[in-house]
């Protein structure tokens, strides 16, 4: 089910460097995100409105400077369409419920997907998986 708000609801709902992420398209500075040394088990959703979209197993050091991924959450969670704003053709992504910019995705990733999900931070909220208790 899609997810929609105003522009000025998205404002209110989100940080101003979240909305500058989401809405507007930009691009945290390298290795400066909040998630991208997490190396805790749980679940990353989307900050704009709370879809799983990234599980800690699929998360893994890329270098690239943002936290990457090789596999979505479920099909159909992330978007994929093309990006030529830089005049350079990139497959941005997307979350297939609210529309949120979350970053690009390349071909340079590890098996079995061969995928690299390159994230912002801002884009995601983490939930930590539930530790059982002995």
């Amino acid at each position: 089910m899609k997810f929609s708000r105003s522009e000025e609801e998205w404002k209110r709902a989100l940080t101003p460097e979240q909305y500058r992420v989401l809405r507007e398209k930009g691009t945290e500075k390298p290795f400066t995100g909040s998630l991208l040394a997490n190396k805790e088990e749980g679940v990353y959703r989307c900050a704009g409105c709370g879809q799983d979209l990234f599980r800690s197993r699929s998360k893994y050091e890329s270098g690239s400077g943002w936290p990457s991924f090789h596999i979505p959450a479920k099909e159909g969670a992330v978007e994929a369409r093309q990006d030529l704003a830089l005049g350079i053709s990139r497959t941005e992504i997307l979350c297939s419920r609210c529309g949120g910019h979350l970053g690009h995705v390349f071909d340079d990733g590890p098996n079995p997907t061969g995928l690299r999900y390159c994230v912002n931070s801002a884009a995601l909220e983490f939930e930590a998986a539930q530790k059982k208790k002995d």
